[in-house]
Formats: structure tokens, C-alpha cells, sequence
């Protein structure tokens, strides 16, 4: 047997932030969890001694215990009964699990109903358990376990579609079971559930938490381009100049050093093919054609002069 130590652990209180945290797993906001745990723990985790809330069950303690030397017992003592509302249950349950666990503890266990979220016993696999003892010892100190175990029950029952759908009766059949319009589960969750929409919610993100939550970021849109208004002047306009002769690809002033200096050079040369007799006779004593020759050898000089100007010569 487990030593509960008489129930009582830490007992610490939730968190302001642990509702809307909680909730944001199941896709709700603090206020469909705050109507859950008012219908079903009156808001509080603990009772007055710092035990988990807890109600026990007689109904479910028969049927746990199943036919038997267990069950007369409990039947003898008043502990167990085979429908819920033969008796009226008593203030505090925790002497009547005491009396039940002595005749069958994990039978006791899984009868109670325990914390925020009222979980049965029963149903500790549903909330991450591997048996009820395990269970409620995660109940003793923190009541954000608590809150851990009714998400997770919502979860496992997938009743989160309801709850996020504000669709009480579906929600409180599934959380409650086919009794729960006779007790107004779901029109008592309504009234929490517009009770507490009315109220400020705490402020909170997923990215102060650091869940992994993924929120859309709006697409920047791209600043307009604003084109000029077109005139409404007439412009006239000259055609454009031609281009220039691309052969020569030195600067205006490399150019004419060039021309320059080719036809100075060429005036030289004529004299020295003269002297030595490497011009023609016929050339040589007919002035007029020693003019044109001379014309043209000075200006193909200075045209040769022009194109071996420096190719990086900057426009003059």
C-alpha cells in the first residue's frame, strides 16, 4: 500500500498564466477552462485541510469491486450501491475512501473523482498513468497537474471540438456522462463559460512560453511606386547626333597627337626613299604627282598615327 500521508502534499495554487497556457493545447482561452473547472471544483483545487478536491462514489465502487466477499463488505458498511443518487454524499469523502481502501485500495481509488478537473479514478490511463495510485500522487502538490489531467482527459475523450464549438450538451455528456442534462452540466457551463467572457483574460502568448506554436506574419505589402503625371507640354526635340567612328579608339586630343606625329614623320621618309633612288624617275621629276603622292603618304601617316593612339586615353 502507498503512503499518501494523509493526502496532503505542497498544495500550491494555480498560476494566473496556467489557464490560458493549458488552454492553448486544446485550442481554447482560459475562459472555456475556467467554466470546466467551476462546474466541477467550484474554482478551487483544495479543500479546507489542503487535500485534492475529491468526491467518492459509491456507484463506481460497486462496480470496481465486481460480485463478491469485497462488495458485501462495502455494501454492509454503506461504502458502495448499485446506482448513483441512492444517498446523499457527505461533505467531506475522504473517511469513506479511508474505509473503502481498507477493503480494497485501488478499487477506492479508482471511485473517487479527484482535483480541478474531477477525474475518475477509473480513467488514469487516459491521463498518463499507468495505475490510479501514480495518479493521485500527482494530485498532492500543484494544481497545474490538476489542469494537466483535465486537458489531457479532453484530449483522450475528444470532447476539444466541443469545447472550442461552445457546444455545452455534447461537451457535458462526453465529461459528464447520460445523466448530465439531469443535473444542468451543460447549461451550468454555459452560464461560467458567459460569466467569464466578461471578465479580462490574463495577458499571455505562446511565444512567452516558448510553445511550439506557429503564428502567421502578415506579407509586407510593397511600398507603391509613384510614377510622374505625364505632361501635358509638347516638347520638341532634336534628333539625336551620330555616333562617333569607332576604329580609332583613343581620346580627341590622343587622336590629333597621333595624326600629328605620324605626318611629321613622313616627310622624312620621302626624302630619304628620294636620296637613295627608291623612288621612280618618272615620280620623282613630275612635281605634280610628287604633290599627291606626298598628300596622300602624309595622310595615311597621320590616319595611322590616330588609330595606334593609347586605347585608354581619356576623351580630350
Amino acid at each position: 500500500m502507498i503512503e499518501f500521508n494523509g493526502f496532503r502534499g505542497v498544495a500550491k495554487p494555480l498560476d494566473d498564466i496556467d489557464l490560458p497556457r493549458l488552454g492553448h493545447r486544446i485550442g481554447v482561452g482560459e475562459d472555456e477552462i475556467h467554466a470546466v473547472i467551476d462546474v466541477e471544483a467550484a474554482g478551487g483545487a483544495w479543500d479546507a485541510r489542503g487535500r485534492p478536491k475529491m468526491l467518492f462514489e459509491p456507484h463506481r465502487f460497486w462496480k470496481n469491486l465486481g460480485p463478491g466477499e469485497k462488495r458485501d463488505r462495502a455494501v454492509a458498511a454503506g461504502l458502495a450501491y448499485p446506482s448513483w443518487g441512492e444517498k446523499p454524499y457527505p461533505g467531506d469523502s475522504y473517511p469513506r475512501l479511508a474505509l473503502a481502501m481498507a477493503i480494497d485500495e485501488t478499487a477506492a481509488l479508482k471511485s473517487a473523482s479527484w482535483g480541478l478537473g474531477q477525474i475518475l479514478g477509473e480513467n488514469h490511463a487516459m491521463v498518463g498513468f499507468d495505475t490510479v495510485q501514480a495518479m493521485v500522487m500527482a494530485t498532492l502538490d500543484d494544481a497545474d497537474r490538476h489542469l494537466e489531467m483535465m486537458v489531457a482527459f479532453i484530449l483522450s475523450a475528444r470532447l476539444d471540438g466541443a469545447l472550442r464549438a461552445h457546444d455545452w450538451a455534447r461537451f457535458a455528456r462526453g465529461y459528464n456522462g447520460p445523466q448530465y442534462a439531469k443535473h444542468g452540466y451543460h447549461t451550468r457551463l454555459a452560464a461560467a463559460y458567459a460569466r467569464w467572457s466578461r471578465i479580462r483574460d490574463t495577458p499571455w502568448s505562446p511565444v512567452i512560453e516558448g510553445e511550439a506554436v506557429r503564428v502567421p506574419v502578415p506579407t509586407p505589402r510593397p511600398e507603391p511606386i509613384l510614377l510622374p503625371a505625364p505632361s501635358t507640354d509638347v516638347v520638341v526635340t532634336s534628333p539625336a547626333p551620330p555616333p562617333e567612328p569607332t576604329v580609332p579608339t583613343g581620346g580627341p586630343k590622343a587622336k590629333a597627337n597621333g595624326a600629328a606625329i605620324g605626318a611629321t614623320l613622313v616627310g622624312p621618309v620621302l626624302l630619304l626613299f628620294a636620296k637613295f633612288g627608291w623612288i621612280p624617275a618618272e615620280i620623282a621629276n613630275d612635281p605634280e604627282t610628287v604633290i599627291i603622292v606626298t598628300t596622300l603618304v602624309v595622310a595615311a601617316g597621320g590616319y595611322a598615327g590616330a588609330f595606334l593612339a593609347p586605347r585608354n586615353a581619356a576623351p580630350g
